[in-house]
Parts: C-alpha cells; structure tokens; sequence
C-alpha cells in the first residue's frame, strides 16, 4: 500500500497554488466550495467579468469530486421515462436534454482549457449482473432511444469481449459518456478559474453566513466578505455554517480498491476500449482501468468504517470473480468518498435567500451535472435568470430520516459484500 491510499491524490499532475483567506474582501459572488459545482460556477462567473471568491475548507476537490469513480455519464441514474413522471413533461425533458449533452461540456472544458486528466471519451458500460438486469438494460435501451440517446445494446459476447471477463450477461453502451481522473478534472477547472481572476482561498472554512439585505456576510478564517451573491456548493461535505443549514440529503458511501498497474497482456483484455462500467446490482459495484493500466473495483460501503474489513474482503472476492487470473494482484490505492443522495435521486436548487442558491443531491452523478448545473448557477445568479438552470429553483425542500436512510444503505453494503461474490468464478474470457 501507498502512503497516499487515494489514487486521485497520488496520480493527479494538475497544480494549483493557494494560500489560506487572510483579509477582508468584496466581490459579486462567493461560492463556498471548491468541487465541481463550485469550481465551474467560479470559472463560468469570471468568464463573465465578476469578481468572484472562491472559499474551499480544506483543498480543492477534497470531497466527492476527489474521490469520485470518474464516470463521465451523460443523463441521471434514473431512466428518462421516470424522471418526466417525477417532473412532468416539459421540465423532465429539459433536465434528460440539458444532462444529455453534459459529457459534451465536461470534455469541450478540459480541450478549452488544457486538462491534464486522463480524458478519454470511449463510452461508459452499463453491465447487467443477472438476466433482471438485462431485462432492466433492455428497457433503459429504449426509453433512451426514444429520447434521442444513441444508445447500443450489447449481447453478452460482445460484452465479454470489451470487459475481458464472462460474467455479465449484456451491457448497455452510452457513446456521449467517458472517463477522467476526477481530482486532475477539478484541479483544472480551480486551475482555469485562477487564470480567469477568481480568487481561490484553500484551508479557508466558512463559520458563518448573514443575509444583509443587499449584500451577504461571510466570514472565514477571521475575515468578513461580501457581495451580491452566494452559491453553495458544499453537497455531502458540507460542514456547520452558522446561517446555513446543510442541504437534506441522505449520505452514501463509496468505496475504491485499485490494483497495481496491469501488464501489456493483461491490459489487451481488460477493458481494452477503456469504457468505464457500473452494474445494475441494487448494492452497485463499478470497475474502470486509469492512464497507468491499474484496474478499479468500486462498491457501495465505507471502507474507512467499522464495515471496513467486509468491503475490503469484498472487493478481493469481486476481483477473483471478474478476472480470475488478476485475483491475487494486489491493491495499491484505497479510499472512500460520500454522496448526496435525494428521495427522488434527482438534482436540487434550492434558494435559501434573495441571491443565494445552494445546488446539491447529484445521486452518484457528480461530474456532468456538477459542471452543468456550477456553469448555469454562475447565469442565474449574476443576471437573475433561474431559468438557466436546467432543473426547477426550490424555495424549501426537506427530507426525512436521512440519518436513519444512510445507515440503512451502509448495513445493506456491508450484509450483501459479506455474502457476495463467494459463488465459484466464471471462466475467464480467452
């Protein structure tokens, strides 16, 4: 093992340099995170002529942007069928086209301004673990389709043939969608940001915010700021801010084990293409490869947590029943990372005063709605236009139980990664 257990942390090449709020400042807009969301509102609202303060509690990408899986996916979790019926026709439409082409956005940013990320636009696979996931593939096939989706479906040999292992039996291809390494995408996006003008204070927690009538206090690190407008973009990490409640959610954790890098044989048939996958298990589990040939394996469940031991054992097991022959490879990197998740699985604005947004709840689909809805929060703040976003603003929302909620998901996790994966391995694809 590593000194640094995150991959993203220890791989990424983008570098920025910051220093911690030292003095009292006025801009137009002050977001308090600096993740995707948060990094992308800042760049988009600079692009635009604003000054803009940029206040991160620990360092850019600390929370799920860091320790995302790095799916670059086009679209919700939910299929589009269901997100009209939670929205109605003309919104749901609008949020299904908006996050359609939001891989586009995410890929036209890191060409626009340099990324060093790992990019690579080779589609994402969404895996059917059992004969009811293909039946479900089956269906997101043709909802897709219908909603102009360029979607392929998969047989299981041909599935086989682009994961290197026999034990799915189809997949459902999404060409629009890729891969990046997440912490380098956002590192470059803050990297962006600066060269634009934007302020970024690293190790600069905000304790409290004030509405002020025509302006809002902030004050971090013993400083007070102001300006116009405020964004939020804390998601699952956010911490106590007087002034601020954090956004309901329910916390779900993820977790990452990464091998040590493949051999040229071994990378020939895992993953050849490089599409990045996910599985339609109801506890899910994903797999990708990087730039250095390390391959993935991801599950729902805390590795950091008294469940630890369960998940780790886990993804061993997972790793023998994918790829039998990759089964003792050892894992180099492992870490963690929470999600917001909504009852709805669907992504909030909500506003919480005259000129302040708070933009949380992406459901495990951080990156292409993170920049999506960061870039259209910078229009609808500076210029007043809450129609920029491509989902409704609310003017409250709550959620019940979240706690209860999240420790249900983590006991889930841990009971099904205790039993799963112990069957005897498929034969491995020749």
């Amino acid at each position: 093992m590593t000194s640094e257990p995150n991959l993203w942390r220890a791989s990424s090449t983008e570098v920025i340099a910051t220093a911690p709020l030292s003095a009292s400042a006025e801009a137009d807009l002050i977001v308090i995170g600096a993740g995707f969301t948060g990094c992308s509102a800042a760049l988009e609202a600079a692009r635009r002529g604003a000054k803009v303060l940029l206040l991160e509690a620990a360092t850019v990408a600390h929370g799920g942007s860091g320790r995302n899986v790095g799916l670059v996916n086009a679209g919700l979790w939910l299929p589009p069928d269901e997100v009209l019926s939670q929205m109605g026709e003309e919104a749901g439409t609008r949020l299904v086209s908006a996050l359609g082409q939001g891989p586009q956005k995410v890929f036209d940013l890191i060409a626009a301004h340099g990324i060093d990320c790992e990019a690579r636009r080779a589609g994402t696979l969404h895996l059917a673990h059992s004969p009811a996931g293909l039946r479900d593939l089956q269906e997101r096939f043709r909802q897709g389709n219908r909603h102009g989706a360029p979607l392929e479906l998969l047989d299981a040999a041909e599935t086989r043939r682009r994961t290197g292992s026999a034990a799915f039996h189809g997949a459902l291809l999404d060409p629009r969608a890729g891969t990046v390494q997440p912490l380098a995408y956002c590192t470059g996006l803050a990297r962006a940001a600066m060269a634009a003008g934007v302020q970024l204070h690293e190790n600069s927690p905000v304790t409290a915010i004030q509405d002020a009538g025509d302006l809002w206090r902030v004050w971090a690190n013993g400083q007070t700021l102001t300006a116009p407008h405020l964004l939020l973009a804390t998601n699952a990490y956010h911490l106590p801010i007087q002034g601020a409640e954090a956004p309901p959610h329910t916390v779900v954790n993820y977790s990452q084990f990464a091998t040590a890098p493949l051999s040229e044989t071994q990378r020939a048939r895992v993953l050849p293409g490089g599409e990045g996958c996910w599985d339609t298990a109801l506890v899910m589990s994903s797999i990708r490869t990087d730039a250095a040939g390390r391959l993935i394996v991801g599950g729902m469940g805390n590795e950091a947590g008294p469940g630890g031991p369960v998940h780790a054992a886990w993804a061993r097991r997972k790793l023998r029943a994918l790829y039998p022959d990759l089964g003792d490879l050892p894992f180099e990197h492992h870490w963690h990372g929470r999600i917001a998740m909504t009852s709805d699985h669907v992504p909030k604005v909500l506003a919480f005063g005259r000129g302040a947004h708070a933009i949380f709840g992406y459901s495990g689909r951080g990156i292409s709605p993170g920049t999506v809805f960061g870039t259209a929060a910078a229009e609808a703040l500076l210029e007043d236009r809450p129609e920029a976003y491509p989902a409704p603003v609310q003017h409250s929302y709550a959620e019940r139980f979240t706690a209860l909620q999240g420790a249900w998901f983590e006991l889930g996790a841990t009971l099904t990664h205790a039993t799963a994966a112990r069957r005897p391995a498929p034969r491995r694809a020749g």
